[in-house]
């Protein structure tokens, strides 16, 4: 027979528990403030959340499905984007992210240049030339003529510039490395980290929007 005492036990033990408060980032800990910093695609009325990443990095490869997660939960006013670490201005991966961009397809194959580096060999990992990601993307279905173009054109000799001064300017030290709002360079110490204190970082904008 079950005692009051034993019957209390077993109702807390069904009960659900609440979640704990999140925690809030801290600076100098979780991220810092860029001095300076701008935004790398301006929309009004948005949070923009900035991934740096390279194609042949193997945690921008795991990071790249939990981000895609996280956005789609992130809320109708934030704007991922992904910006190529674009160090050197001939750096074929970079350039072929931009490709991607400009012909309209970087939403389909983005992950399916990671799967051709880390699971499936058919990229290089390291040092990939310009010959090498035409002729990948064209195996997906792209003119390797219009692939070939966006690559050299002007246009993406503009974004690899501005993609390298997003980069100097944000203080990146390593990919992935998360943005937010041009203002703060997430510093965190795993991949699941950084999503928590993107989190808190998207709330601290909501409230100095909602402030103004």
């Amino acid at each position: 027979m079950l005692t009051r005492l034993s019957l209390l036990l077993c109702l807390l033990a069904l009960a659900p528990v609440a979640p704990a408060a999140a925690q809030a980032p801290v600076e100098g800990v979780d991220y810092v403030r860029i001095p300076g910093g701008e935004r790398w695609r301006p929309e009004p009325g948005t949070i923009e959340v900035v991934e740096v990443f390279a194609y042949p990095c193997g945690h921008c490869d795991r990071f790249r499905p939990m981000l895609a997660q996280w956005t789609r939960r992130a809320g109708a006013d934030v704007r991922v984007y992904h910006v190529p670490a674009a160090y050197q201005p001939d750096n074929a991966y970079a350039r072929g992210y931009f490709a991607l961009e400009a012909l309209s397809r970087a939403a389909e194959l983005h992950p399916r240049v990671f799967d051709a580096i880390h699971r499936e060999a058919t990229l290089p990992a390291h040092n990939a030339s310009r010959a090498e990601i035409v002729a990948f993307l064209a195996g997906e279905g792209l003119d390797p003529a219009a692939v070939a173009a966006a690559m050299d054109a002007p246009a993406t000799d503009e974004k690899m510039n501005a993609a390298y001064a997003f980069a100097v300017r944000s203080g990146i030290q390593g990919t992935p490395t998360l943005i937010i709002n041009g203002r703060y360079r997430v510093q965190a110490r795993t991949l699941d980290d950084s999503l928590r204190i993107a989190d808190g970082l998207v709330a601290m904008e909501r409230e100095r929007a909602a402030a103004r």
